[in-house]
């Protein structure tokens, strides 16, 4: 894996005894000797500590907060001019014909726009939004942290008492093992916790301070990949892409009444031509929970039909895994609209045999999150 990226936590984790994979381009702990299970239940019972540096951590500044915001409104469908000073948002990119080229997260931090993208869009991302005349400029020196669950806060409070002041979106600066740090209280399991942005040359130190508390645990890929699937939560490239726009993807709750048609920032984004419409009139195909049958997962790519037998092939599965904290396998899928509605069975085709799949309300675990 010589030829991956690595993260300031690197050797930190080799130290720990992960098992390093390579995951958009980086050398990443996909588990650690606890495994993936045990990580998994950890970080829902106590807290889990994640990795995630190999996100893109972007500042975006124009002559004031409003100028920044407008910027970035022209590539993204959902109010940022309206976001609070300190609170964060959900969002993403989208193309000409609807497509969603990426998700991300924006916070206000007063005199700018702070942005996280995915890892393996983060070069497409930072250049798509450097055609916008404002400044643009990737944080470089900085390691991001994930921690997550129900004990989160109490261990982050230790550390510094703000930390449970703090709700679900809120975005500040705290104190961590002598250090500043930009947190907010957000995260991509569905539990409660915390995303800490740290200088890169402090990050073992903290993780290495977060880590000597009894309730945390440090998670891999595995676990994350698992939690966020049982919260219902998108992966790009996955349950999401450049060919699916945001209402097929059911991520019409990120896009505010004020950018919609009638709004008073309504349109002005590359695709709002098919979005704007699809949330008046509703699309053919929409991403759902699906609850297979048995104790056998079923993963990506599989195909579902509306009959045991024959018929044409009405959607796929876009993730699937067991689902450790509800003890049965759990997927995420593109269905035909019609049959989209919970509790409607439809079949999954395994190795040429197709078994029950029921469609079911998402989250598959109620959140957490400090409201």
């Amino acid at each position: 894996m010589s030829d991956l990226l690595e993260t300031p936590l690197h050797d930190f984790h080799v130290e720990l005894g992960a098992k390093m994979v390579p995951f958009a381009g980086y050398a990443m702990p996909v588990q650690y000797p606890l495994g993936v299970m045990q990580e998994h239940l950890h970080t829902r019972a106590k807290a889990g500590l994640f990795d995630v540096s190999h996100m893109g951590q972007v500042i975006v500044k124009g002559a004031d907060y409003g100028a920044a915001a407008a910027a970035l409104e022209t590539l993204i469908p959902v109010n940022i001019a309206g976001l609070g000073e300190g609170r964060q948002r959900y969002g993403f990119f989208t193309n000409e014909r609807g497509g969603i080229k990426d998700d991300l997260m924006l916070a206000n931090r007063g005199d700018h726009v702070f942005v996280v993208v995915n890892a393996a869009c983060k070069v497409a991302d930072i250049a798509h939004m450097k055609t916008l005349d404002v400044e643009v400029t990737e944080v470089t020196d900085r390691a991001l942290l994930a921690l997550q669950g129900p004990a989160a806060e109490a261990v982050l409070a230790a550390m510094d008492p703000r930390a449970a002041d703090m709700k679900f979106l809120d975005v500040t600066d705290l104190t961590l093992n002598g250090v500043t740090c930009w947190v907010s209280r957000s995260g991509y399991t569905g539990e409660d916790g915390y995303e800490i942005s740290v200088p890169a040359a402090e990050a073992v130190e903290l993780a290495q301070a977060l880590l000597a508390h009894e309730d945390v645990e440090p998670i891999g890929l595995g676990a994350r990949d698992s939690l966020r699937l049982e919260a219902g939560l998108c992966l790009y490239g996955q349950d999401m892409d450049d060919g699916l726009n945001p209402v097929e993807a059911s991520l019409a709750w990120a896009i505010q009444k004020v950018r919609r048609t009638g709004g008073a920032r309504a349109g002005g984004f590359p695709g709002a031509d098919v979005i704007l419409p699809a949330l008046e009139n509703g699309v053919d195909r929409r991403r759902v929970g699906l609850r297979p049958e048995g104790r056998a997962p079923m993963r990506q790519g599989v195909p579902l039909f509306k009959d045991e037998t024959g018929g044409e092939q009405i959607g796929f599965i876009t993730s699937g895994a067991y689902g450790p904290s509800v003890s049965a396998p759990v997927a995420i899928g593109i269905i035909a609209d019609g049959l989209h509605e919970i509790g409607t069975q439809v079949y999954g085709e395994l190795r040429g045999k197709r078994l029950p799949v029921t469609v079911a309300e998402l989250p598959f675990v109620p959140a957490k999150f400090k409201r």
